[in-house]
């Protein structure tokens, strides 16, 4: 399912990046990368808070629809 599913203070598991090749170039640049955890800090309207390793990164829904937990 895409990331845009998971509920805020969850804590998931990448399985896979889907979308054109600068997508996933530019999400894996960000810390997006299979089999890393990332966690829900808030989502509004699809778009998301997100705690990467030890940053936070904010995601709009057509980034985060792109991450398949």
């Amino acid at each position: 399912m895409p990331l845009t599913m998971a509920m805020p203070g969850e804590t998931v598991v990448i399985r896979k990046i889907t979308g054109k090749d600068e997508v996933r170039q530019h999400l894996t640049e960000l810390g997006f990368v299979a089999d890393s955890t990332v966690t829900v800090i808030s989502a509004l309207a699809g778009n998301l808070i997100l705690q990467v390793k030890e940053s936070r990164v904010a995601l709009d829904c057509s980034l985060a629809s792109r991450i398949i937990i």
